[in-house]
C-alpha cells in the first residue's frame, strides 16, 4: 500500500532537520564556457581561454555515479579510460595505451598525490574519489607546469569545500559480493574560526572472484579560513589505508573465462598501502598581484605481494616515502596592458624513501588438477596457480632521497580582444641519491642473482615550454590550439633495481646499464573546438602526441644480458568529441567519443629470449582505438533522476607483435574485440533531505574482459565484474 503523501512528508520532517539544503543526486549540466577551471594554470581560468583539452566532473556528477571504482566514473570524460586491476586499484588510458608505466600525474588539489620516482599506476585509490568535490582532467603533457610524468596526461582530484551552513550527511549502501560503503560529511558552517569540512569513507567488499576482498578507510578534513578580504587559508589533511587481496585482475585462458572466471590464480597476492598528505595553502592578494604559499607532507608505503611478480620474479615489496615540499608563485595582473597576466612559480621538494624486497619461493599447482609440470614445452604456463609461499633471502635493501628544484613561468596576454595567447616555460633539476645497504656485490636466492646499484647519486635537467592560443569566434563558440612538450624521469625501481639472472656477472651488468636510463620526452600538437551550438553543448579536440626515448628491451653486446635502453619512438594521434543536448524538458543525451591510433614508429631490439624483433609500425598492444560513453538522463520530476549509460570499449591487438598466438584453447587469436556494457543508476527524494538511490552495472550480465594478453603464448582475459546490483539512503541534520 502507497503511503499518503502527507504521511510520508511529516515523517521525514519529524526525524530531520527542515531547514538544511535538499539531498540531491542529479546528473550535472555540460559544461558552459563560463566554467572556472583551475588544473591547466593552477589559477582560476575561464575554459574558453585555456588553449587545452580539459574535461571535468562536479560533485552531483560524483555523488549520482556512486563510483566504486575509477573506471566508472572519470570514463564520462572523452579520451579518458580507466581498467580494473584489482579493488580500485586500476591502469589509465588518457592519450596512450592501457599502461602501468609513470605517463601520468595524479593530484589532489593541485598537490603531486606521490612524489616522482614512487609513481605508482594505482595512485587514484589513495583518494578518496566517492566524496571529492571535482575532478579534472587535462589531456595531453602537462609538464611545462607540473613536471615529470605529465605525459598522457593530468588527473586533479579536488577537495568538497566546508558549506556555508551546519550539516551532517550520511550515506549507507550496500550491494552484491559482501559490498558495504558508509560515508560521513560533516561540515561547521560559518564560524569565528573559519569553516571546517570534515569526511569519512568506510568501505569493504568480499569480491566476486575469489580471494578477491578488500577494505578501504579513507578520512578528509579541509579547514577555509577568511583573514582579512585580501588573505585566507586553506588547509586540507587526507588519509587512506587499504588492505586487498590482489588476484582480482588474475588473467585466464579463454576455457576459465568463458566457463569459471571466478577463478583466481593469484590468492596468495596482496596489497596494503597507506598515503596520509597535510597541506597549508596561504593566499594574499596585493592589487593585482597574488602571492601563494603552500607547504605539504605526505608519507606513502605500501606492503606488496605483486600478483605480477610470481611469474618470473616473485618477491614481496616494502617500500616508502616521506615528502616535504614547498608550491610558491606570484601571479599579477596588468588588466590595462592587453589583460595580460604572469605568472612565477617555484616548486621544491625533498623526498627520502627506502624500499627493501625479499625473494619468494612459491608453491604451485595446475588449476585444472592435473600433474603440474615445469618450464619448457608442456609446462602448465598460463593454468599456473600460485597457492603458498616461503620467504627467502633479502634481495634489495636500499634508501633512496629524491629531491626537485622548479622553477617556472606562465604568461597570457591579448594584443586583440578575442585572442588570448599563452605561454611557458619550466625548468626541472631532478635527483636522486642513493645509499644501498647491500652493497655493490649481487646478492643470491638458490640459483638466482640479484644485480646491485653502488650508492651513487643521478641527476636529470629538463626545459619544457608550451605555447597556445584561444579565440572567440562568437560568445557561445571558441578555438584552441597547443604546442606542449612533456617528459618524466625513470622511477628509482628502474634506476637502483638492476633485475636478476643466473649469472652474478651479466646480473651486475644489468644493474649498471640501468643507471644509464634517461628521461622519456614527448612533444604534442593540439587544435580544438568547444562551446553551443543549435542547442547543442560539444567540444572536439584533434592531436598528435610523440613519445622519444622510449623504453626498449635490448640486449647488451658484452654480455648478452637482457636490458632496457632509450631507444622506441611512437606516435598517438586522434580525436575527441563530447556532446549534450535536452531532448526534451526532462530527457538529456551526453557523450563522450574518442577515436585514436597509437603505433611504433622505431622500436626494434631483443626480447629477453635473445630473439631479434622489430615492431616499427605495428599498432601498440592494449591500445584501443575507440572509447566511448553515452548517458541518456531522465528527470520526470525533481525528485527523481534516471540513468542509463553505454559504455563502449573498443578492440586492441593482445601483442606488440601484433602477431597471433600459439598456444590453448583459442590459438591464433592476434586481438580481443573490446566490450560493450550497460549501467543503470537512479536517486529518488523522499522528502527534502533524505534520498534513496541504486545501480545496477553491467546490465545484460555481458562476458567481458577488463584487460586481455598474452601469456606463456596463450590468450588470456581478466574477468569484469558481472551485473552487480547496489542500494542506499542518504540523510542530512
Amino acid at each position: 500500500m502507497k503511503p499518503h503523501p502527507f504521511i510520508l512528508h511529516t515523517s521525514c520532517a519529524a526525524l530531520l532537520s527542515a531547514s538544511l539544503p535538499p539531498v540531491s543526486h542529479a546528473a550535472p549540466p555540460s559544461e558552459p564556457l563560463t566554467e572556472i577551471v583551475v588544473t591547466a594554470t593552477r589559477e582560476g581560468e575561464l575554459l574558453k581561454e585555456t588553449p587545452a583539452s580539459i574535461g571535468s566532473l562536479k560533485s552531483s556528477a560524483i555523488r549520482f555515479a556512486g563510483a566504486t571504482h575509477p573506471q566508472q566514473l572519470l570514463g564520462q570524460i572523452p579520451g579518458v579510460a580507466i581498467s580494473v586491476t584489482n579493488g580500485e586499484g586500476h591502469q589509465t588510458a588518457i592519450r596512450q595505451p592501457f599502461t602501468t608505466s609513470p605517463l601520468y600525474l595524479f593530484l589532489e588539489d593541485g598537490i603531486p598525490v606521490r612524489p616522482t620516482g614512487f609513481f605508482n599506476h594505482n595512485a587514484l585509490y589513495e583518494v578518496n574519489l566517492p566524496m571529492a568535490g571535482g575532478v579534472e582532467v587535462v589531456r595531453g603533457p602537462g609538464s611545462a607546469l607540473y613536471g615529470s610524468d605529465a605525459i598522457g596526461g593530468v588527473i586533479n582530484v579536488l577537495s568538497q569545500a566546508p558549506g556555508n551552513s551546519r550539516e551532517m550527511t550520511l550515506n549507507t549502501e550496500a550491494g552484491s559480493y559482501g559490498w558495504l560503503r558508509e560515508m560521513a560529511s560533516f561540515s561547521s558552517g560559518n564560524t569565528r574560526f573559519g569553516r571546517v569540512r570534515g569526511d569519512l569513507n568506510l568501505t569493504h567488499t568480499d569480491g566476486w572472484r575469489s580471494a578477491t576482498g578488500y577494505d578501504r578507510q579513507s578520512g578528509n578534513f579541509r579547514w577555509d579560513v577568511e583573514v582579512d578580504a585580501d588573505t585566507r587559508l586553506q588547509t586540507i589533511f587526507s588519509y587512506t589505508h587499504i588492505d586487498q587481496q590482489t588476484g582480482a585482475n588474475s588473467a585466464l585462458p579463454f576455457d576459465l573465462y568463458r566457463n569459471a572466471p571466478q577463478t583466481n590464480l593469484f590468492p596468495i597476492a596482496y596489497r596494503k598501502v597507506t598515503a596520509l598528505r597535510l597541506s597549508s595553502a596561504f593566499e594574499r592578494s596585493f592589487g593585482d598581484g597574488l602571492l601563494s604559499l603552500t607547504p605539504y607532507f605526505r608519507k606513502n608505503s605500501m606492503d606488496l605481494n605483486g600478483s605480477f611478480n610470481l611469474n618470473n620474479d616473485p618477491r614481496i615489496e616494502k617500500t616508502e616515502s616521506r615528502s616535504f615540499g614547498l608550491l610558491a608563485k606570484w601571479r599579477q595582473d596588468f588588466p590595462e596592458f592587453f589583460r595580460a597576466r604572469l605568472i612565477l612559480g617555484l616548486d621544491l621538494e625533498h623526498s627520502p624513501g627506502s624500499r627493501s624486497e625479499d625473494a619468494l619461493t612459491p608453491a604451485r599447482s595446475d588449476v585444472r588438477g592435473l600433474p603440474f609440470v615445469g618450464g619448457g614445452a608442456g609446462a602448465t604456463g598460463a593454468y599456473t596457480q600460485y597457492t603458498a609461499y616461503t620467504v627467502g633471502s633479502r634481495i634489495y635493501d636500499y634508501d633512496v632521497t629524491f629531491r626537485s628544484v622548479s622553477p617556472y613561468l606562465h604568461s597570457e596576454i591579448s594584443p586583440v580582444e578575442k585572442l588570448r595567447l599563452t605561454g611557458g616555460l619550466r625548468f626541472d633539476s631532478l635527483g636522486y641519491e642513493l645509499e644501498n645497504h647491500l652493497g655493490s656485490s649481487p646478492t643470491s636466492h638458490g640459483s638466482t642473482k640479484y644485480g646491485q646499484a653502488v650508492s651513487t647519486t643521478k641527476n636529470f635537467q629538463r626545459l619544457s615550454p608550451k605555447l597556445g592560443f584561444t579565440y572567440e569566434i562568437t560568445p557561445k563558440n571558441s578555438l584552441y590550439g597547443s604546442y606542449n612538450q612533456g617528459f618524466r624521469v625513470p622511477s628509482e625501481s628502474q634506476l637502483f633495481r638492476g633485475g636478476s639472472n643466473a649469472s652474478a656477472a651479466v646480473a651486475q651488468s644489468r644493474a649498471a646499464n640501468a643507471l644509464l636510463l634517461e628521461p622519456i620526452k614527448a612533444d604534442q600538437l593540439e587544435l580544438g573546438l568547444r562551446g553551443t551550438q543549435s542547442g547543442i553543448d560539444y567540444s572536439l579536440a584533434v592531436y598528435a602526441l610523440r613519445k622519444r626515448n622510449d623504453l626498449v628491451s635490448q640486449r647488451d653486446p658484452l654480455t648478452n644480458a637482457a636490458i632496457t635502453q632509450n631507444a622506441g619512438k611512437t606516435l598517438s594521434r586522434g580525436v575527441e568529441v563530447s556532446l549534450g543536448r535536452t531532448l526534451v524538458r526532462t530527457l538529456k543525451i551526453e557523450t563522450s567519443l574518442s577515436c585514436a591510433r597509437h603505433e611504433y614508429t622505431q622500436w626494434k631490439g631483443k626480447d629477453s629470449s635473445g630473439n631479434a624483433f622489430d615492431y616499427s609500425g605495428n599498432e601498440m598492444s592494449a591500445a584501443p582505438k575507440l572509447l566511448a560513453n553515452t548517458r541518456l538522463t531522465w528527470t520526470p520530476s525533481p525528485a527523481l533522476t534516471t540513468q542509463l549509460e553505454w559504455v563502449r570499449i573498443g578492440g586492441y591487438f593482445l601483442q606488440d607483435s601484433n602477431g597471433p598466438t600459439t598456444r590453448g584453447t583459442d590459438t591464433g587469436i592476434t586481438r580481443y574485440d573490446g566490450y560493450h556494457l550497460l549501467n543503470l543508476r537512479g536517486s529518488y527524494q523522499l522528502c527534502k533531505n533524505a534520498s534513496v538511490f541504486g545501480r545496477v552495472l553491467n546490465l545484460a550480465n555481458t562476458r567481458y574482459a577488463d584487460s586481455a594478453s598474452v601469456s606463456s603464448n596463450t590468450a588470456v582475459y581478466s574477468p569484469g565484474l558481472p551485473r552487480t546490483y547496489f542500494a542506499g539512503f542518504e540523510v542530512s541534520f
